[in-house]
């Protein structure tokens, strides 16, 4: 039986987006003349390969399905009202993909490519005594990454971060833009009482410590919600769709608080957009408000909020990790480079020290991070028309 979080919506928008982007490129228009400025830059081309892989994992991590329970008898077991009885946990592609990663667990912290115990314990020998020394490892020199804590495999537990970091950085920005659209159009053409009522919401807003805001939101909703691991019958709603997610509350609660910046830029666009002569003879033409907002005014805005979709995504992801590392952010069952971090955090301490997973969530970090920058750049440019035809 499938099992989709509301979290897993956004991923789908995203692919079925570049979907779309792929086929509009193929036709003339401003899809297809962004893409002439883009495949001319090969570094642009090698970060956006770099994106496609991270994407291409969440969307393996967010596609999951509950088995069916079999008994003893090879059997499946059924429940009271006589359906088959699922299993409460759901696995996504990935994890079936890396299912021997995923369960290869050890003892406990383990060295990259490692084939004993990181620290000294007492083990017996053959002739019955005990002695201090490593223990050797169930599954020898597999774990590329080494172990945690708990003994799981350093390099699973980052690539399960990737879908958290992809949902925080592109679901949060597909928040922030209707209310920054919205809400900065209106203020920037009608002005007046409007403008007055915008600028002193966004005002207020922005002038309220956004900590203490997510911290009040996540505390309220975002307590009950699904954190990773087993799964309830009474979270699921209409047999297959969990909608109390705690990852979709964080984005959203960093959604709602993070619009003000781009609905200003908006709002000065728009200022100057009211005044061009063609929207002047729109007017004069008898043509409403919603009208030439909606055919004149945003389109002519849509280059901004591409570039602060692509620009604002890194911003969020490094969010989302320093949110989960003072433990506000996602649940601890959840894989997340934040948590990773806050974990880190204490083996830092460690006589010998224990590195390697702060190297691999900074790594990942860094490896999503950059690439979104430069792209980001690249965007820009090939979104300009004064360098798309220069």
């Amino acid at each position: 039986m499938p099992v989709i979080l509301a979290t897993d919506l956004i991923v789908y928008f995203i692919v079925a987006s570049i979907v779309w982007f792929a086929f509009a490129a193929r036709r003339e228009g401003a899809a297809a003349g962004a893409w002439r400025v883009l495949r001319r830059n090969r570094l642009a081309l090698l970060c956006m390969a770099v994106l496609s892989v991270y994407l291409g994992v969440a969307l393996l991590d967010s596609i999951r399905y509950r088995d069916p329970v079999f008994g003893e008898d090879g059997k499946p077991v059924m429940t009271a009202e006589g359906e088959e009885a699922l299993s409460p946990q759901a696995l996504s592609l990935l994890d079936r993909a890396l299912e021997g990663m995923m369960n290869n667990t050890e003892k406990t912290y383990s060295a990259p490519l490692a084939d004993s115990l990181f620290s000294k314990e007492s083990i017996e020998l053959a002739d019955g005594s005990t002695a201090r020394d490593y223990p050797e490892l169930k599954y020898p020199g597999s774990h590329l990454l080494g172990t945690d804590k708990v003994g799981s495999d350093v390099l699973f537990t980052a690539l399960k971060g990737v879908r958290t970091a992809i949902v925080i950085g592109a679901g949060t920005t597909l928040i922030i833009v209707p209310f920054a659209i919205f809400f900065g159009v209106i203020a920037g053409y009608y002005g007046g009482f409007i403008d007055d009522i915008v600028q002193y919401i966004y005002t207020t807003l922005a002038s309220i410590p956004g900590v203490l805001l997510i911290v009040a939101f996540m505390l309220l909703f975002g307590t009950t919600g699904y954190q990773g691991g087993l799964i309830t019958e009474t979270q699921i709603d209409f047999g297959f769709f969990i909608f109390n997610d705690r990852l979709f509350w964080l984005a959203l609660i960093l959604g709602i608080t993070s619009w003000t910046d781009l609905c200003r830029l908006i709002r000065g666009e728009t200022l100057k957009l009211r005044e061009l002569e063609y929207v002047q003879a729109s007017k004069a033409f008898g043509v409403g408000g919603p009208g030439i907002i909606y055919r004149h005014i945003v389109p002519n805005l849509m280059h901004l909020v591409l570039i602060t979709f692509v620009l604002q995504f890194s911003g969020l992801v490094l969010a989302e990790a320093i949110l989960s590392y003072i433990g506000i952010g996602v649940g601890p069952q959840m894989g997340s480079w934040g948590n990773m971090i806050n974990t880190a955090r204490l083996e830092l301490s460690r006589d010998p020290v224990v590195w390697w997973n702060l190297l691999a969530a900074f790594v990942f970090m860094f490896g999503l991070v950059l690439p979104a920058n430069i792209f980001g750049d690249a965007v820009r440019d090939a979104l300009d028309p004064r360098l798309r035809y220069k």
